[in-house]
């Protein structure tokens, strides 16, 4: 079926009350957008952060009077803050498959692909990875992954155990492992994370052996030989004393979900125990690598 959506240009200091509004008048679910192009950088933890102009938008099932909805709305307090509003049929598609279309192989480094499972593999004597994105972070499409998995390629010699901090889909993990690691830890504290990265290591044939993945409130483990955390910059220098202790001295640690303009302070958290490399750079977006002192 065909879904109607309510696209209302809005101050973002209503957002709240009228999201609550939107959802008793039927809405199935309401999206945010920003009004102006500018970004909303990283939140402090447990900060949700919009902008000040947005775009909020209402998803409704084709048989709504939106009539009657916009009716009782604009006579509410809440509508002075609403800019510019209208309706606009949606039609209805497989979203998750039409995602999928424009979801290609790739590859980093000279041997490792990341390839949906929709798709043959280019090189099947590569390192072939099968993941189709998920409700966990991490499908190889953003910088963040792809320096670490570039990374990986080239740091992986064999026979080592590493910690995967804020493991997402387990794509990292699990290319480690199919890299030649002997063990790779995945810990994160999101639930789906946990059962994400289960299913697509079962996926690629990794074990649980290989590649065991805790909540973050169930996650102990001795020091390693390496650790990989593409997490936030905050939460990396709140969290710099916990990850550093996972790491034996003069192993290593590679580091993503950093800005440009964090560099030196996530640097400063580490700086105690880490010797950094120089940073790798893309589209932004920062790896950064050292070695425990």
């Amino acid at each position: 079926m065909n879904w109607i959506q309510w696209r209302l240009t809005i101050k973002g200091q209503v957002s709240e009350p009228l999201e609550a509004l939107l959802l008793d008048s039927g809405a199935v679910s309401i999206t945010y957008q920003d009004a102006a192009n500018r970004p909303v950088l990283e939140p402090d933890p447990g900060e949700i952060r919009l902008w000040d102009d947005l775009i909020l938008i209402a998803l409704y099932q084709a048989d709504v009077n939106s009539c009657e909805i916009e009716g009782v709305l604009s006579n509410l307090p809440v509508w002075q803050d609403v800019r510019s509003s209208h309706w606009e049929v949606l039609e209805d598609k497989d979203w998750a498959r039409a995602w999928m279309d424009n979801y290609h192989p790739m590859q980093f480094g000279e041997s490792l692909w990341i390839c949906p499972t929709n798709a043959e593999p280019p090189n099947p004597d590569a390192i072939n990875i099968m993941l189709d994105p998920g409700l966990a972070f991490g499908s190889g499409t953003h910088p963040t992954t792809a320096l670490c998995l570039e990374h990986l390629e080239k740091k992986i010699q064999g026979g080592e155990e590493i910690v995967d901090f804020g493991c997402g889909s387990g794509i990292l993990a699990i290319a480690a492992v199919k890299l030649g690691a002997t063990k790779a830890i995945g810990t994160d504290h999101d639930p789906q994370a946990v059962i994400a990265s289960r299913d697509n290591a079962e996926r690629n044939g990794v074990s649980e052996n290989q590649f065991p993945v805790f909540h973050s409130d169930d996650f102990h483990t001795q020091p390693c030989d390496g650790v990989v955390a593409n997490i936030l910059a905050e939460t990396l220098k709140h969290l710099s004393t916990e990850i550093s202790e996972l790491i034996r001295p003069g192993g290593w640690i590679a580091m993503s979900g950093i800005l440009e303009s964090q560099i030196d302070s996530v640097k400063t958290a580490y700086q105690k125990t880490i010797d950094f490399d120089q940073p790798t750079i893309l589209d932004d977006w920062v790896l950064l690598t050292g070695t425990k002192k």
